[in-house]
């Protein structure tokens, strides 16, 4: 299977073989579809993630829970996506978004990474990289529904379990519970341990080395992916986190669905401050 992740020279090299699928999608309220439509990288297709990737919110299950396999299966049969597509997705934000659905893909046995650096890495002078606008026409194809995978999948009882080492993907201010926008209360899951995923990036927003994210791993006390759960405000950018596990050599941790907008919601106690691990 491809790896989590291609870069941009390798997409130039099999942009003929893969789906490009664009999957911007903002915190702040803004549209990510707005954002395609303003221009995207040629033939993409957008995946929008509150439709495709993400059941409704409740208190229950968080802001984003895993849809039904069956919605995914829908979505992906009307862009185009079969069985057997290899996908490439992107974003504007270093792959934080993006990696949603190439992690749905990947666990249930699809080839997908993300394009390192997404739109930024791509964008030049516009006579050298210009963006497209226009809808790329692709007929519907043949996706199987397949069930998430009990064995990649963690609950409320896995992200407290101290003897399992727990990844907060959120940024450090969020974490220490200096700010929480959007859920009901700030702080952490007591022993998680901080690893923002956009500390996964170089400056110019394209992934650290491999070994770099090794030791920024083993920095949390993470040397070998099984024991790992990841969580982040509503399992999104957790899947960030979880790519860099195998991008790393690592292995494959669990996503934690319902994160801190399900957690939060409980008579659970809350971490606040640094709560920093050492080794």
């Amino acid at each position: 299977m491809i790896g989590p992740v291609v870069s941009l020279a390798w997409w130039q090299r099999h942009r003929d073989q893969v789906v490009l699928a664009d999957v911007r999608w903002y915190l702040d309220g803004r549209s990510g579809r707005d954002a395609y439509n303003g221009g995207h990288l040629p033939g993409a297709v957008f995946v929008d993630l509150d439709r495709w990737l993400a059941a409704g919110a409740s208190p229950e299950a968080g802001r984003h829970p895993l849809p039904d396999p069956a919605v995914f299966a829908e979505g992906m049969t009307r862009l185009g996506i079969a069985d057997g597509t290899t996908v490439v997705a992107y974003d504007d934000a270093g792959g934080t978004v993006a990696a949603r659905l190439v992690w749905m893909l990947r666990v249930t046995g699809h080839a997908a990474a993300l394009l390192d650096g997404g739109i930024p890495a791509y964008q030049g002078p516009p006579e050298q990289a210009p963006l497209e606008q226009a809808l790329p026409e692709r007929p519907a194809a043949s996706f199987t529904p397949r069930p998430w995978p009990a064995d990649r999948l963690a609950g409320l009882g896995d992200a407290t379990d101290p003897g399992l080492v727990v990844l907060d993907a959120r940024d450090r201010a969020r974490f220490r519970g200096d700010s929480e926008p959007v859920d009901p209360r700030p702080g952490h899951i007591p022993g998680a341990r901080s690893l923002p995923c956009r500390e996964n990036l170089a400056a110019d927003g394209t992934f650290l080395p491999a070994d770099r994210l090794r030791e920024r791993l083993a920095g949390v006390g993470v040397t070998d992916a099984a024991q790992v759960v990841s969580y982040c405000g509503s399992g999104v950018t957790a899947c960030h986190n979880l790519l860099v596990l195998e991008y790393a050599g690592l292995g494959q941790g669990r996503l934690y669905p319902g994160s801190w907008s399900q957690y939060s919601h409980t008579t659970r106690p809350a971490a606040l401050g640094d709560d920093a691990f050492r080794p």
